[in-house]
């Protein structure tokens, strides 16, 4: 806890807004996909306003749920939880994408488009449903070692799914329980281009480096990458380093809780810390 106050202070002394940004892309992404507070009365807004109430639905029928499941957890750990016997309501209040974030993880994808999406990381499903509401037409996979989790994550998703405003929205995820770097390595996968993929599998520097080398042949100029908990240790830190300084990646955003990282090629290399 010590070290992620450390590194929030560190943060916020280093962030910017979109004021101190002169690169028009970043400045663009910032003013009309991160800040974007459309008026209540704009039709778009209103319809984004709809897409919020969906997620926000989502995740209080998670909350909601006191039943127990076992968790079978391949990654770094939990920082709150010492038993792998955890509550479903639990897990949505403290390991799942909060309510600020699922909706910027709407707005980007909303922003970007990406035709497909990889997500490294199920859990409940939280992230999964905003990337499925950003872009309806895109085609989702997602990934999950614990089967317990991703079964309430695919119960929750064909729940929503069996509603006519947001049927459309949750058809074309796929979800996969597996071991990531099994799944990575299958001769299918080697075939796939990936517009957009999430990492929120697993938060440790060995992990995370070897899932960026993995996935690199997979990338195109438009293609972005978001890594959660950046700051979430002195590993993972490290590991961002690492990836911001990569020859082939060319625009990061610092945004504390995520890493975003742009292989744009007409694009001079820069790092941006950012205040959401």
């Amino acid at each position: 806890m010590l070290f992620q106050i450390k590194s929030y202070l560190k943060f916020l002394w280093n962030s910017k807004n979109e004021h101190a940004v002169h690169s028009p892309f970043v400045f663009n992404l910032i003013t009309k996909c991160f800040y974007d507070k459309k008026p209540k009365p704009d039709p778009i807004g209103s319809e984004q306003a709809k897409q919020y109430a969906i997620l926000k639905e989502y995740r209080n029928s998670l909350l909601e749920n006191k039943n127990t499941i076992e968790v079978t957890d391949f990654g770094a750990g939990s920082k709150v939880f010492k038993s792998n016997t955890r509550q479903i309501g639990k897990i949505a209040k403290t390991a799942g994408i909060s309510s600020k974030r699922a909706e910027l993880l709407f707005r980007i994808t909303n922003y970007f488009q990406p035709t497909t999406i990889l997500e490294i990381g199920t859990s409940l499903g939280l992230a999964t449903s905003a990337l499925a509401l950003g872009n309806p037409k895109a085609s989702i996979t997602t990934l999950e070692g614990c089967p317990e989790t991703a079964k309430i994550a695919q119960l929750q998703l064909a729940k929503l799914s069996s509603r006519a405003q947001s049927r459309d929205n949750f058809k074309n995820v796929k979800s996969v329980v597996t071991e990531f770097s099994t799944y990575f390595t299958t001769s299918n996968f080697q075939l796939l281009t990936t517009n957009l993929i999430y990492f929120d599998g697993n938060h440790s520097k060995t992990a995370t480096l070897e899932y960026f080398e993995f996935l690199l042949h997979t990338i195109c100029n438009e293609t972005l990458w978001i890594f959660d908990d950046i700051h979430w240790s002195s590993e993972m830190e490290e590991a961002w380093e690492q990836i911001k300084n990569h020859p082939r990646v060319t625009v990061t955003i610092d945004t504390f809780q995520w890493g975003l990282v742009f292989f744009r090629r007409e694009q001079p290399k820069e790092h941006f810390v950012i205040r959401i």
